[in-house]
C-alpha cells in the first residue's frame, strides 16, 4: 500500500500522544475541527480529500468519557461518509472496560455497548492498549490488536532492578501480569491479598511473599483513586520493603489519587501517557509519565502495511 495512503486524525481527548505518533510515523495529523454548538452538541469536520485512504483515529475514550466517546463516534462516522477505505480506531485507553460482566442483577455490560456502538459507527478495526479484561476483544466481531505497555515500563525499569527487586501485585487478578513482568526482570513475585468492599473502596490484607529489605514495584494496568495502591505500599513498607515504587499503563488518577500519592509511602508512581497527565505531572512530584507513542506509531505502521504485529504482543 502507498505511504500517502496512510492518514491519522485525532478529536480532543489526547492530541499531544497524536502529535507524538505523527512525528514517529512522519505523516501530518489531518486537518480536523471537532467543536461543540451552544447545547453541548459535538460537531466535526474533516477539511481534507480521505476518500479510499486507511485512517487510523487516536482516540483513548478518557474523562470526560462520554464526550470523547461520542467525539470518537461522530468521527468515525465522519469517516465513513466520506468514503474511506479502512476506519482504525486507534484506542489507547478503553473506558468502560471495567464493567466487563454483570456483576449484580439488573445492571448493563457498558464495555459490550461501547464495541457495538464502535461497530456500527463504522470501525473496522480495533487498536488498545492494556484492556482492564482481556475478553473485551471478544466483544467486538472485527479484528482487536491489543497492545502491552510493558515493553515501554520494562525499559525503564530494566536498568534499575536488582538482585533484591520484587514484582508486586496489588491483587489476586493482577497475578498474571506481574508474573511475566516479573520472568522479564528476573525478579520474585508478590501479591497483596485485597478485598473490596465497594467501588472504589478496598482494604489491603496482608502480603504474600518475602519483602524484607527489598525493592517492591507494584504492577497494575491502571490506577484510580490509587486507594489500593497506596494501601499497598503501606502493607509493603509494614511488612519490611525497603521501597516501594507502583507502575501502571493507564494513570486515571480520579478524586483524592494524588493526595493519596502525595502523602504515601511511595517512592515513585509511573505511567503511561494513555491518559493526558499535565494538571496531574504539576500537582504531584512522584509521577513520571512514559510515552506509548513509539509503540502505537510501530503498530499503526504494520497494520497499514499488512505485516505481522505479534511481535508488539508483549
Amino acid at each position: 500500500m502507498p505511504k500517502n495512503d496512510l492518514k491519522i486524525l485525532t478529536g480532543n481527548a489526547n492530541p499531544d500522544l497524536a502529535c507524538k505518533v505523527s512525528e514517529h510515523l512522519k505523516i501530518p495529523l489531518l486537518d480536523t475541527m471537532v467543536s461543540t454548538f451552544g447545547d453541548g452538541e459535538i460537531m466535526v469536520q474533516i477539511n481534507e480529500n480521505i476518500r479510499g485512504a486507511d485512517v487510523f483515529v487516536i482516540q483513548p475514550t478518557c474523562r470526560p468519557v462520554n464526550d470523547n466517546l461520542m467525539e470518537l463516534l461522530l468521527i468515525i462516522d465522519a469517516l465513513k461518509r466520506a468514503s474511506s477505505r479502512r476506519i482504525t480506531a486507534v484506542i489507547p485507553y478503553y473506558g468502560y472496560a471495567r464493567q466487563d460482566r454483570k456483576v449484580q442483577p439488573r445492571v448493563p455490560i457498558s464495555s459490550k455497548l461501547v464495541a457495538d456502538l464502535l461497530t456500527a459507527a463504522g470501525t473496522h478495526r480495533v487498536l488498545t492498549i492494556d484492556l482492564h479484561a482481556g475478553q473485551i476483544q471478544g466483544f467486538f466481531n472485527i479484528p482487536v490488536d491489543h497492545l502491552y505497555a510493558a515493553p515501554v515500563l520494562l525499559d525503564y525499569f530494566r536498568n534499575r532492578c536488582n538482585e533484591n527487586t520484587v514484582i508486586v501485585s496489588p491483587d489476586a487478578g493482577g497475578v498474571e501480569r506481574a508474573r511475566a513482568f516479573a520472568k522479564r526482570l528476573n525478579a520474585s513475585l508478590v501479591i497483596v491479598d485485597k478485598r473490596r468492599e465497594a467501588a472504589n473502596v478496598s482494604k489491603v490484607m496482608h502480603v504474600i511473599g518475602d519483602v524484607k529489605n527489598k525493592e517492591a514495584i507494584i504492577l497494575d494496568d491502571m490506577i484510580d483513586t490509587a486507594g489500593t495502591t497506596t494501601q499497598a505500599a503501606q502493607a509493603l513498607i509494614e511488612s519490611g520493603a525497603k521501597s516501594v515504587f507502583a507502575a501502571c499503563t493507564h494513570g486515571v488518577l480520579s478524586g483524592p489519587a494524588i493526595e493519596r500519592i502525595n502523602n504515601s509511602m511511595l517512592e515513585e508512581v509511573v505511567v503511561t501517557d494513555t491518559i493526558p497527565m499535565h494538571d496531574k505531572v504539576r500537582m504531584c512530584s512522584k509521577l513520571k509519565v512514559l510515552s506509548i507513542s513509539s509503540l502505537l506509531a510501530e503498530a499503526i505502521k504494520r497494520i497499514h502495511e499488512e505485516s505481522s504485529v505479534s511481535s508488539l504482543f508483549v
